[in-house]
């Protein structure tokens, strides 16, 4: 297994002529992994030697502009270069809880359809990640707005006596995020590769000495 990290982006607030907003991929097999969406991200991709449509997941640290304002324009312009795929595997989309309404409001308002699916699945956040004053709880935004039914996912929550959430495994990789304390709640992404036992041939080694 082979991993390649691009940054894209490496700015903090806002973008400047030569250093875009937060943004890296980590490319692994053929599939691209987008940490954090900042403004201008899709211009950086086609500014490096990556493909955005191998894009099949997307992780947002937190809610802080810098590092998702670009995601609605992003999945616009993979949408434009998709064609219709009943068959097609759901984008799936990690972030902090907020982050599926807010893609759904902006898609709405701005009579965006997307030609593929994708899900949002939302990290529920424990109120000490944050300052009190700035902790807000969007679990009840949609309850009562008259939107179309919004993309599938998971709401993930912090299991007791876990430090962190379990997000995707497969038979190489464990994907998991853990809290990280900012002035919003905030989360980090790791990677952990799974043991890779070597292949010995035990009868010719001992036929060896």
């Amino acid at each position: 297994m082979s991993l390649e990290i691009t940054f894209l982006g490496t700015g903090s607030a806002f973008p400047s002529p030569v250093r875009g907003a937060s943004a890296l991929v980590l490319r692994r097999e053929g599939h691209c992994w987008l940490f954090d969406c900042g403004e201008g991200t899709q211009t950086q991709l086609m500014r490096s030697h990556l493909r955005a449509a191998r894009i099949s997941k997307i992780f947002i640290t937190h809610l802080h502009g810098d590092h998702f304002f670009g995601l609605p324009g992003l999945l616009c312009t993979l949408s434009l270069q998709s064609s219709p795929d009943a068959g097609r595997a759901p984008l799936d989309i990690y972030g902090p809880l907020g982050l599926r309404s807010f893609l759904r409001r902006s898609l709405e308002l701005s009579h965006s359809q997307l030609l593929f699916p994708y899900a949002v699945h939302e990290l529920v956040p424990t109120p000490d990640q944050c300052p009190p004053g700035e902790f807000k709880d969007f679990s009840d935004w949609d309850r009562d707005a008259e939107l179309p039914q919004g993309p599938p996912g998971r709401v993930v929550h912090l299991d007791p006596g876990e430090d962190s959430y379990l997000l995707e495994e497969d038979e190489e990789l464990v994907v998991r995020a853990f809290r990280l304390f900012h002035r919003v709640p905030s989360f980090g992404f790791v990677l952990e590769e799974k043991p890779r036992p070597g292949k010995l041939n035990v009868q010719k080694l001992k036929d060896l000495g």
